[in-house]
């Protein structure tokens, strides 16, 4: 780990010149400046003010940095096909209940129809790949074909079907996530 680099990246960060972190440590400037440099190091004690002066802490920053995974593939799904119901439920990013939203991907057969999802809060969003579908919000039924979208804010129960007569793929996304 640079210590020097990842402070001049939290200072900059913070809009700070490295004499205003030098005034909240009680610091020269031209430590500061080798200390971003790896020209000198600081005390445990040195390294503690700074760190609060920029907002964090030692476990924070000493924390190693995991990169995410970014491209999810047809290994990383989870599929639910309800034969019953005509529909395929496509989990598009593995534990995203645990986002700010979630993607699916839904398959409707001619004839087929998500479960009932009740109201919550949030919104929902749709983009029609192929086919038609109708978007059933409470008693209220609006139609959608395909290369368009819908947006709704789910306070009714609500649910997709497939009124045409060929397949159908939705893009649906909710947020937070509720599938």
């Amino acid at each position: 780990m640079n210590i020097g680099e990842k402070i001049k990246f939290l200072r900059l960060a913070n809009n700070l010149t490295q004499e205003e972190l030098a005034d909240r440590c009680e610091l020269s400037k031209g430590f500061i400046s080798q200390l971003e440099r790896d020209i000198t190091s600081p005390s445990i004690a040195t390294l503690v003010d700074i760190l609060a002066a920029l907002g964090t802490d030692l476990p924070r920053f000493f924390q190693e940095h995991v990169d995410e995974k970014v491209v999810f593939g047809s290994d990383d799904y989870a599929v639910k096909t309800d034969s019953e119901g005509g529909s395929e439920i496509c989990w598009l990013v593995p534990n995203a209940q645990k986002n700010a939203m979630e993607p699916i991907l839904v398959l409707l057969t001619p004839g087929g129809s998500t479960y009932p999802d009740n109201p919550h809060e949030g919104e929902e969003f749709g983009y029609v790949l192929d086919g038609q579908i109708a978007i059933h919000l409470g008693q209220r039924v609006i139609k959608a074909r395909k290369g368009e979208s819908f947006m709704l804010q789910p306070q009714v129960p609500h649910f997709l079907s497939n009124p045409g007569k060929r397949p159908a793929r939705i893009l649906w996304v909710s947020s937070p996530p509720s599938f």
